[in-house]
């Protein structure tokens, strides 16, 4: 696979483009759980934050393992890019109050939601082609 500089242009560019990507997180018994998300990336930091009401099973699984290792990915067309990391669910304000504010800036305003939390995924590989 195409391993990629996270500080690229083209990589900086590709993920704050509007694309719905996917989460995969892995279940007790290994086997793949595979979501639609919205992800924001952090090139400077290689930080990845996706929201997430707290009893969802993405969450559920981060908890039960964490750090827990996934990957992000987004498609458009050929171009397409997958980041790997390790995750941990964040329940503070100020920490998921900062990634609903950067969900807004690339995606919309996301609805209220008293049951919100963030993951953090600390990026540690970067693929694809763009």
């Amino acid at each position: 696979m195409p391993r990629l500089d996270p500080r690229a242009s083209a990589v900086r560019e590709f993920w704050t483009e509007r694309h719905l990507c996917t989460l995969t997180t892995l279940r007790p018994d290994g086997s793949p759980h595979v979501v639609p998300v919205g992800v924001t990336f952090d090139v400077e930091t290689l930080t990845a934050r996706v929201i997430a009401s707290s009893g969802t099973a993405k969450v559920r699984h981060i908890e039960a393992v964490t750090p827990a290792r996934v990957a992000v990915c987004q498609v458009d067309g050929r171009r397409w890019s997958s980041l790997e990391g390790t995750a941990r669910v964040r329940r503070e304000d100020w920490f998921i109050a900062d990634a609903v504010e950067r969900y807004a800036q690339r995606y919309r305003q996301p609805r209220a939601n008293p049951h919100r939390v963030a993951i953090e995924i600390a990026v540690t590989n970067v693929l694809g082609l763009v």
